[in-house]
């Protein structure tokens, strides 16, 4: 099995034993791997501990079973394993902000999240260290042409927001042109929720909106990702991804107006694999 096919099974065997005493010995045990390479794999690929993990699915399990009122929270606490209900209480607590006394009571709104996805991607291992494979590289300058608009990830549907613009784009690009499509993010104010985003084409096209325009992008020294998967499920991967490959590399963020850019291969297949340039500085080891 892949790497990312080895978690995703692993996701499943531990919802479908959240009830049983799960432990990184029992779930490394069942897929033949030793502890210390499974904790390096799970936590390099979902961005958690193991622990914390199971934690946050038996939290997310109790919330439906609270919706049962034949279930005591006891009842509750002792059936995923919490061991005492003070300590599920505790940590109920700690992720929701509100107990599950409250839950019950107040009928308060927590929507039960599925199983998160395993964003695919390529590793290698770092002198022990399981990181997503990265390169150094020079993002040329490139003339681009699309659509800009802002968005605010404070909101609830900014990414059908990003979907819709981009899905505007392609469906103004012809059929006939093979191009890659671009999707920038820029800071729009500091310290804040919103940002620019940018979807264009390296080609002159018209768009009949009013969001439409041409800009130069770069050049920038970045480091370079690759995902496979929907534009928008790699937030939180990402960031982890990118403070780990910090750390390791021992290279520094740079404090550039682009956050970063997402570039696919075809314009006409924005669920293909694609790449995530992130400005870095140049140090002096990179410019020989």
């Amino acid at each position: 099995m892949e790497h990312y096919e080895v978690v995703e099974e692993a996701l499943l065997y531990i919802e479908e034993n959240l009830n049983q005493p799960l432990s990184l010995g029992s779930v490394s045990n069942t897929f033949h791997m030793s502890k210390y390479y499974f904790h390096r794999l799970f936590s390099a690929i979902m961005g958690s501990s193991l622990n914390q993990y199971i934690l946050a699915r038996r939290l997310n399990k109790s919330v439906e079973l609270i919706r049962i009122n034949d279930l005591s929270l006891t009842d509750i606490a002792l059936q995923l394993n919490f061991g005492t209900p003070s300590s599920y209480s505790r940590a109920f607590k700690k992720q929701y902000g509100l107990s599950p006394n409250s839950l019950r009571k107040n009928g308060e709104m927590i929507t039960v999240s599925d199983i998160p996805p395993v964003i695919k991607r390529p590793i290698k291992n770092i002198n022990g260290d399981i990181v997503t494979d990265f390169t150094l590289t020079d993002f040329h300058s490139i003339q681009l042409s699309g659509i800009v608009f802002e968005v605010d990830i404070a909101t609830s549907d900014y990414k059908e927001k990003i979907r819709a613009h981009s899905n505007m784009l392609v469906e103004s690009v012809d059929e006939a042109i093979s191009s890659p499509c671009y999707v920038i993010y820029s800071n729009c104010q500091p310290n804040s929720t919103k940002f620019k985003a940018l979807v264009g084409v390296p080609y002159s096209i018209k768009v009949e909106l009013p969001n439409f325009f041409t800009v130069k992008l770069g050049p920038l020294f970045c480091a370079k990702f690759t995902y496979t998967g929907d534009l928008l499920d790699i937030g939180d991967v990402l960031i982890h991804d990118f403070a780990r490959f910090l750390i390791i590399s021992r290279q520094e963020a740079e404090d550039a107006e682009i956050e970063l850019v997402q570039v696919f291969e075809d314009i006409h297949n924005l669920d293909s694999a694609y790449h995530v340039f992130v400005p870095i500085k140049k140090l002096p080891i990179d410019l020989g």
